[in-house]
């Protein structure tokens, strides 16, 4: 009897350590972030843990010089993290190879993600196919960067809000300029960007691409007519034809060399410490003018998002960390540490963006944003572009042969994604 007793107390022992072990077993899931964000996100996974014992973290930072490869690289090795920061137009490129998880299902059951608190025209970025792959983890887009004294000057008490006044205040500008005998640059528009020429697209029309997004159509009328006002700041010398004017940003913005300039909103933080103190109060920032009279004119939404590897094995554990990372408390914290904007409306009442003056043309502007074409080409296509850029600015191509040659280095790009449109056209 003895015998039977110790015996079936040794299986209650094994079972209740089993079970106790299990209970207590730990889900670690791998996490790459970019940049400087790699790098700030390991303050906030602390409490991510402490909230969920059972999963534990572990994070590497990668330099958005090396992301992209780094992520081919491990797709075709099979060895994607969970969860990753993916730049929004990388999206596409990676839907393709079929990496990503889609995410509608867990959104359906979370309290957390409110896909109506995000701003719209960021939250397509996410969507491909009317599939949701990403969640917003912080947005960006451009807004002008402006002197208020030199627009005073000028006669303009209120940045312009149409490309026809931006027209005249550089006009004007330059008049007064060339009268003081001093060289000023009133819209800067540097040829290394893609962005502006964009933004002046999507303005126009924005239909880069034709016959189902497989061809270039930037020599079509509506690029043309942004490309066209582009071509007229360089002629006009509105903006320097080259970037060995501008060997520093914030010494020609305080020297008033240049007056306004396109940019994101890392540079708040950058005028702030770096314009020189007397000019702190006479510089201001305001959504993108616009071709018509529907003010601001549309931006980009950029930034990044959430995303989780079709092969993870720890979902459930990846998404928890995206709903933890996603909460209107966290994003206002990231902002804080980061200065990287909120993809949350709410996020926005917080005191620190909502008496921020220089934030609130963010704001605004993020009302207004449309997404990019969705391909997988379209990172190599806008990379390309800031050569053509850099010919209608020096006037080494006409308008019409630089789009024409643009438009047939972009069907080259795309020849992979006419083939398997046409494919799936005979199937």
């Amino acid at each position: 009897m003895r015998i039977i007793q110790s015996i079936l107390f040794s299986f209650i022992l094994i079972v209740g350590i089993s079970c106790t072990r299990s209970s207590n077993q730990i889900t670690t899931i791998k996490f790459w972030a970019m940049g400087n964000e790699g790098e700030m996100v390991m303050q906030m996974i602390p409490e991510f843990e402490k909230k969920n014992p059972n999963i534990r973290v572990v994070a590497q930072q990668i330099p958005w010089t090396a992301a992209h490869e780094k992520m081919l690289t491990a797709f075709a090795g099979g060895s994607l993290p969970d969860v990753f920061q993916m730049g929004n137009t990388w999206i596409p490129e990676f839907t393709v190879l079929n990496s990503l998880e889609p995410l509608e299902p867990f959104v359906k059951t979370s309290s957390t993600v409110q896909l109506s608190d995000y701003f719209e025209g960021v939250l397509k970025t996410n969507i491909i196919d009317s599939v949701l792959y990403g969640i917003p983890w912080y947005v960006d887009t451009r807004v002008v960067y402006y002197r208020k004294d030199i627009l005073r000057e000028a006669g303009f008490k209120e940045p312009p809000k149409t490309w026809n006044e931006v027209i005249n205040v550089c006009d004007m500008i330059q008049r007064q300029a060339k009268e003081k005998g001093i060289t000023r640059y009133p819209f800067f528009l540097p040829t290394g960007e893609w962005v502006p020429v964009i933004a002046l697209g999507m303005q126009t029309g924005g239909h880069f691409l034709k016959d189902n997004m497989t061809r270039g159509n930037f020599s079509g009328p509506e690029f043309r007519k942004a490309y066209e006002l582009l071509g007229r700041f360089y002629e006009k010398k509105y903006s320097p034809s080259g970037m060995q004017l501008i060997t520093n940003l914030y010494n020609s913005f305080s020297d008033g060399l240049i007056t306004m300039y396109i940019t994101g909103p890392w540079n708040i933080g950058e005028f702030s410490r770096r314009i020189s103190p007397e000019l702190q109060k006479e510089w201001m920032t305001a959504p993108l003018p616009s071709m018509d009279s529907t003010y601001p004119g549309n931006s980009l939404p950029l930034g990044t998002s959430l995303v989780i590897s079709r092969t993870s094995r720890n979902k459930e554990a990846a998404w928890k960390f995206i709903e933890f990372l996603s909460s209107r408390e966290q994003t206002i914290s990231f902002y804080k540490i980061t200065g990287n904007l909120p993809p949350r409306k709410s996020a926005w009442t917080d005191s620190s963006l909502a008496n921020n003056k220089y934030i609130q043309a963010f704001h605004t502007q993020l009302e207004r944003v449309e997404p990019l074409p969705q391909v997988a080409e379209w990172e190599q296509i806008v990379i390309r572009l800031q050569i053509y850029v850099e010919y209608i600015a020096t006037q080494t191509m006409t308008v019409d042969e630089a789009l024409k040659k643009f438009d047939e280095e972009v069907d080259q790009m795309l020849e992979k994604r006419r083939w398997l449109v046409e494919q799936q056209k005979d199937n």
